[in-house]
C-alpha cells in the first residue's frame, strides 16, 4: 500500500504576468498568482453566482521558468501541475505567517499553455485550446501545448 501521495491540478487563469526572481547564485524561481472559478445557478433565486480561489505557484524547475517568461501574462490559461507545501516566515518582527503554495520542483510538475496562441507553423491553433487530450488515429499522442518537433505525428508506429 503507497503512504501517501501529494499532487495539485489546476486549469485557471493567471492574474498577473509571471514574476521571474534571479539569485546570486544564478538560480532562478518564478511565481505565479493563478484563479480558478466554479459557478452555478443559485436554487431559490436561478441566479447565476460565482466564487474564485486565489492559488500561489512557485516554479524552481527551470525549464518551465523559461515557459513561463517566455509565454505566460497575465490572463493565460494553462494547467499547472505540482505539489502543494506549506512554509512558514517569520519578519523582522517576530511575527510568523504560513503559506501554501502548489511547487513545481525540477522533475516533479508540469505546465500546459491552454490558450490560443499565434502557432505559425507549429500547427493548428485549435492544439492550444483543447482541455482534454488530442486523439491521434496512428496510435501516437503528442502535448497539447507541444512547441517542439513536427505538429503533424503521420507516422505508423504499432504501440
Amino acid at each position: 500500500m503507497a503512504g501517501s501521495v501529494n499532487k495539485a491540478i489546476l486549469i485557471g487563469h493567471l492574474g498577473r504576468d509571471p514574476e521571474i526572481r534571479t539569485f546570486q547564485n544564478g538560480g532562478r524561481i518564478a511565481s505565479l498568482r493563478l484563479a480558478t472559478s466554479e459557478t452555478w445557478r443559485d436554487k431559490d433565486t436561478g441566479e447565476r453566482k460565482e466564487r474564485t480561489q486565489w492559488h500561489s505557484v512557485v516554479i524552481f524547475n527551470e525549464p518551465l521558468i523559461k515557459v513561463a517568461e517566455q509565454c505566460l501574462r497575465k490572463g493565460s490559461k494553462v494547467y499547472v501541475e505540482g505539489q502543494i507545501e506549506t512554509r512558514k516566515h517569520v519578519n523582522e518582527a517576530g511575527v510568523e505567517r504560513y503559506f501554501t503554495e502548489v511547487v513545481l520542483r525540477p522533475f516533479r510538475g508540469e505546465i500546459t499553455l491552454l490558450d490560443r496562441q499565434d502557432t505559425g507553423s507549429r500547427g493548428s491553433p485549435d492544439d492550444y485550446t483543447r482541455t482534454d487530450p488530442p486523439r491521434e488515429t496512428a496510435g501516437a499522442t503528442r502535448s497539447f501545448g507541444d512547441t517542439g518537433g513536427s505538429a503533424d505525428m503521420d507516422d505508423e508506429i504499432p504501440f
